[in-house]
């Protein structure tokens, strides 16, 4: 009879592991939600022929006034659309304004569409696209290799009203009616085009929608909504009727200037404009080698509620919102140095909004660090959706220039702010924002004629760590033959590729000709229409790439088309035991230092649960492979390595699948475990298989079908299991040693080829059974967490959640039947045609080639 005090102890022992395993989750989770995201890539349209973020910090710097006449180029009756006086109908008493004159220009068949559809197409879905895309490549990232990725799109936009001329639309375009002016397609179309699968929300909180979208994008990314996310706004009118509106509220300038918190503030001029971001926890922009622009620490919403007037703002709700997103990113006013403020220039909405920022930045500041504030919008006008996102752009430039730009008409101080109440400065010159002890950051505000108000803190990107593991280190170096290689889907389209390329080269004469040819190779689409531009020197490159963007002949010039595959999503596939060597992995720690750092850091990843040096085992020495708990974490280091070389090189996987103990390896690479989690497993899981296991069993393969191995051991009773289904004639088999020598002889003696695998014991079989209670007790502290790249597993045969592959999954995983052809299968039924295997030593490209080609043969 038990004894009950050993009962009571053991309940005790599984409470304290229980509760150990739940700190341990809360730990996670709380980082992971106060993880900063990371900005890693920018592109807009502003006025001012402002075409990328260049460009915008080039206007600000310049102190230039974008703001421009009515856009002539929409159809707007424009003689009577203008009168001066303020209560006439139908009519503007402003003259100008910050407008995207260019706004009509788009290139359809680059993105699939039809120019019959792109007419009824809102400008806005056109430039949204067209910036969505560039932010991608801006950050390295191949769009098309994004398909089937859990990418997330969040854009605030508040004109819904596009439609050319409907009266007079031709027959036809009618259908494309609810696709191309509804505001839900602005972000379903750029999800339907790159084929992005994460969250896709269009939003309208009018003024403040793109900051909105820009904190919703941040909560996504920290609750593993998506592992990418896309958030920004856009604004442009298609009709007159926001100019006409403002006009009868006596809401715009007279000459379309915003004059923010001057004393000639009388009002907004409207503008345009498009901005997006790219964004990615900061923990998985340094692991894919994504470079840091900035980071996102924190952000807040709320809403003025019962204000005095529907549109009017609410001071102490904008002190809120500023505080909520101060606590959010756990930071102090004080340690904020700037505010791109809202500053619309009405005579009512700034001495508001300084009222807020003296109470919250200037209250209890020190008089010599006060804080500094400005307004993108004297310069551009007021972008209403795609106002905030301006903002963020234009601090995340001055951070990484060092300077704060001027305001621009703002040479007198408005009166009716309390300027001396606190530590608040508004920018009427450019002033110097020099590295101090502590990161730059900076506040940006917007407030939505809704009431919704949204601040958002940013901080100076983290200087770049010492590191081995870094993107550029793949380039190719040495002298010898360079090859830069362009792409697009129209001839017209590569010559325009060549000739932006050789203005940018040109003009940079610093540029590595290795480093151009890398980013090109792996950062950029790829298109049928291509071109090689070969060269020994810069000066070679530049001349052949001038022959290629006038359309003249060069010998270092090869052009030609090719075909797009459909099937090109890779899929990472990782292998159990068995394609170990001596001497595997030196070549690659010698050569790539994107393989020798995630080495090192699956080796310290590894240190808490072994008593080795990986680097040393691969180089040789230590225990060496012989032993299973060796040779197992030292295989799952390795392929996880060689998994961040393919990325580093532009390969990322669609998909991941792995046999046995590889599929430790393919959850580390999904971000399904982390890396410390994958050691766990893999270290804790071979150490028991060595005590318990290994000695007493072993494994076998058999060149015939699954069900004709099931009949042959069936006569063993149990002794004989089926570990592992790896395509149609591949089988490994289980089970004592005895009995397997059995099937050998009786395989060999009907010339089928059965042979032995040399481990001596029994994977996938009933002697696994033995070690349950150890794996599910020493597996228990691992938080497994949503993938971030579709995740087939084995034991299934088909995608699962990998929030479930907890102790119980990897008991199973050892336990059950490794189900590959299922698997392969399954994915090649999705319209995966491509397996690449993570090995050292190539040991399921036979079986993987013959179920993709037998899936083929039965599907057709």
């Amino acid at each position: 009879m038990a004894n009950p005090t050993d009962k009571i102890v053991g309940a005790l022992r599984e409470s304290l592991k229980e509760t150990e395993r739940l700190r341990r989750a809360n730990q996670q989770l709380t980082a992971a939600s106060r993880e900063p995201i990371a900005i890693v890539a920018m592109s807009c349209r502003y006025p001012g022929d402002v075409r990328g973020p260049e460009d915008l910090w080039e206007l600000v710097t310049g102190e230039r006034d974008a703001i421009s006449g009515f856009p002539g180029n929409r159809g707007w009756d424009l003689e009577k659309l203008y009168d001066p006086d303020p209560d006439r109908q139908g009519t503007v008493y402003a003259t100008e304004g910050g407008f995207l004159h260019d706004a009509d220009q788009f290139d359809p068949a680059f993105f699939g569409i039809s120019p019959r559809e792109a007419t009824v197409m809102d400008p806005q879905q056109r430039l949204l696209l067209e910036t969505s895309w560039e932010a991608f490549e801006r950050a390295g990232i191949d769009p098309a290799g994004l398909r089937g990725s859990r990418t997330g799109i969040f854009v605030g936009a508040a004109y819904q009203g596009y439609v050319p001329d409907w009266p007079h639309m031709p027959e036809g375009l009618e259908g494309h009616l609810v696709t191309g002016i509804s505001a839900s397609i602005m972000s379903g179309r750029i999800a339907y085009t790159l084929g992005l699968e994460g969250p896709a929300v269009t939003l309208d909180t009018a003024c403040s929608s793109s900051l909105v979208a820009l904190h919703l994008a941040c909560q996504s990314l920290r609750q593993g909504d998506c592992s990418l996310a896309l958030a920004g706004g856009a604004a442009v009118m298609g009709a007159p009727m926001g100019l006409i509106g403002f006009a009868r509220q006596r809401g715009l300038a007279q000459d379309g200037r915003c004059k923010a918190f001057a004393e000639g503030a009388d009002g907004m001029g409207l503008g345009e404009g498009v901005g997006m971001l790219l964004l990615e926890r900061l923990s998985d922009a340094r692991r894919n080698g994504h470079e840091v622009l900035a980071l996102v620490r924190g952000s807040a919403v709320n809403q003025d509620g019962a204000s005095n007037g529907l549109t009017a703002p609410n001071g102490r709700s904008q002190q809120r919102v500023i505080r909520q997103a101060l606590a959010n990113a756990a930071l102090t006013a004080e340690q904020i140095d700037a505010v791109e403020a809202h500053g619309t220039g009405t005579p009512l909405g700034d001495p508001i909004e300084a009222g807020a920022l003296l109470a919250t930045y200037g209250k209890d500041r020190a008089a010599d660090r006060p804080v500094l504030i400005g307004s993108l919008k004297s310069n551009i006008g007021h972008p209403q959706a795609a106002g905030g996102v301006g903002g963020v752009i234009k601090m995340v430039q001055a951070m990484r220039h060092g300077l704060l730009p001027k305001t621009l008409h703002a040479e007198q101080r408005s009166s009716r702010i309390d300027w001396p109440a606190g530590a608040v400065e508004l920018l009427t010159e450019a002033r110097e924002w020099p590295r101090g002890e502590e990161p730059r950051r900076a506040g940006i505000s917007a407030f939505g004629a809704s009431g919704t108000n949204v601040h958002t803190i940013i901080e100076e990107a983290p200087e770049e760590e010492p590191s081995d593991n870094a993107a550029e280190g793949t380039a190719p170096v040495g002298g010898g033959v360079v090859p830069w290689v362009l792409s697009a889907k129209s001839a017209a389209g590569l010559r325009a590729q060549a000739e932006r390329l050789l203005t940018h080269v040109t003009a940079r004469p610093g540029l590595s000709p290795a480093d151009v040819g890398h980013s090109l190779a792996t950062t950029r689409g790829r298109f049928d229409h291509r071109a090689l531009v070969l060269g020994g020197h810069r000066e070679e490159l530049i001349d052949a790439l001038g022959a290629l963007a006038s359309g003249g002949e060069s010998p270092h010039v090869v052009r030609g088309e090719g075909v797009m595959s459909t099937d090109a999503r890779p899929v990472f596939v990782f292998p159990g035991q068995g394609s170990q060597w001596v001497g595997m992995a030196v070549g690659l720690l010698d050569s790539s230092p994107v393989f020798a750092g995630r080495i090192a850091e699956c080796e310290a990843a590894l240190a808490e649960f072994v008593e080795w040096s990986l680097v040393e085992v691969l180089r040789g020495g230590g225990p060496g492979l012989g032993r299973v708990d060796v040779v197992q974490p030292a295989l799952w280091a390795v392929m996880v390595s060689l998994a961040e070389v393919w990325r580093a090189c532009g390969v990322t996987p669609a998909a991941v699948v792995g046999h046995s103990q590889g599929e430790i390896a393919a959850a580390v690479v999904a971000g399904a475990l982390s890396l410390e989690d994958g050691a766990r497993v893999v270290a804790l899981r071979s150490q028991a298989i060595g005590r318990g296991l290994a000695g007493r069993g072993g494994m076998m393969s058999v060149a015939e079908s699954a069900d004709r191995v099931r009949e042959r051991i069936a006569a063993w009773g149990g002794r004989i299991s089926v570990a592992a289904v790896n395509g149609p004639g591949s089988i490994v088999v289980s089970g004592d040693p005895e009995a397997l020598r059995e099937l050998q002889a009786e395989c060999e003696g009907e010339d089928v080829r059965a042979k032995i695998i040399p481990v001596d014991y029994a994977s996938h079989s009933a002697h696994v059974e033995e070690l349950r209670d150890e794996l599910l007790d020493v597996l228990a502290p691992i938080a497994p967490r949503r993938a971030e790249v579709p995740f087939c597993s084995t034991v299934t045969g088909d995608t699962l959640d990998t929030t479930g592959l907890d102790a119980g999954y990897w008991y199973t995983n050892l336990r059950e039947t490794v189900e590959l052809e299922s698997a392969v299968r399954a994915l090649s039924g999705a319209g995966f045609g491509t397996f690449l295997e993570m090995s050292p030593h190539p040991v399921l490209t036979m079986p993987l080639q013959a179920t993709v080609e037998d899936a083929v043969v039965v599907g057709s």
